[in-house]
């Protein structure tokens, strides 16, 4: 079974530790996770019952997949550490926002190299994985990402990086953008006298069956609107207002900035 090591302990360095355990694509006893922060390794080996590092070195020298999952503003510093030491046939997964695979490979003196953009509902194997490779990353190691990426969710292989940092700004900060309108929902449902409990459990459900929804019909998400919107009705008056307070094009913008700082990162 191969070996993996994950550089960065975090939210989702631990989120794909805790999918290919699940998935049995690892066992404990294949990873390593790198983590500076004593009480997070700490807990990450308990938690895991794989080993635990402070030093990438050490992390990544016998993993057949090294998947790099600290911040951007860190990369520098872990890229020194490892720099020419990272070996032909190992694959290198970054999934940190706007670090472009030129960077990767100059910073780690390594060519084969993939980013992927992952998002939070990976927790739930309900993520969106959008990725993509250089062209020394062989079809082999393409496929075994394929399943591993698979096991946190859907995931789609794009063949430029401005599509990565376009689906940074879409589905990467979405589930942000979507938890706004989801609390918004929720305040809105207190605010006329629903209990915060039901309102919380009506949105949510609501949110979930019409993505579903979406997912499952041919039409246009403007004509699924459409079908809920009776003339004068109680729907019509709702997406007034949320329309006279520009949330249509908040929305859009937020995607546009998002995309612009994930630019911004990768340089």
């Amino acid at each position: 079974m191969k070996q993996f090591s994950v550089i960065g302990g975090g939210t989702m360095g631990s989120t794909i530790v805790a999918a290919l355990l699940a998935n049995e694509v690892a066992v404990p006893e294949t990873v390593v996770i790198c983590e500076a922060v004593p009480s997070r390794r700490a807990h990450l080996e308990t938690e895991f019952g794989v080993a635990v590092t402070d030093d990438p070195v050490e992390a990544a020298s016998e993993a057949a997949v090294v998947f790099i999952a600290v911040k951007p503003q860190d990369f520098p510093s872990v890229a020194a550490k490892l720099q020419g030491l990272v070996r032909p046939e190992q694959l290198v997964v970054s999934i940190m926002a706007g670090v472009t695979i030129d960077t990767l490979r100059d910073g780690l003196g390594h060519r084969g190299v993939v980013r992927v953009i992952p998002n939070t509902p990976a927790q739930i194997a309900e993520g969106m994985l959008v990725w993509t490779a250089s062209s020394e990353v062989n079809a082999e190691q393409r496929a075994d990402l394929q399943r591993m990426l698979a096991t946190m969710g859907r995931e789609i292989y794009v063949p430029t990086e401005r599509q990565v940092d376009m689906a940074t700004a879409v589905s990467g900060s979405g589930p942000g953008f979507v938890f706004l309108l989801i609390e918004a929902m929720i305040e809105g449902g207190v605010q006329i006298g629903l209990a915060r409990e039901l309102a919380e459990e009506l949105v949510l459900q609501t949110v979930k069956g019409s993505a579903a929804f979406a997912q499952e019909s041919d039409e246009h998400v403007a004509a699924l609107r459409n079908m809920v919107t009776s003339p004068g009705g109680t729907t019509a008056a709702g997406l007034l207002a949320m329309e006279k307070h520009g949330v249509r094009m908040g929305t859009m913008d937020a995607i546009i900035q998002a995309y612009r700082r994930a630019t911004e990162l990768g340089q």
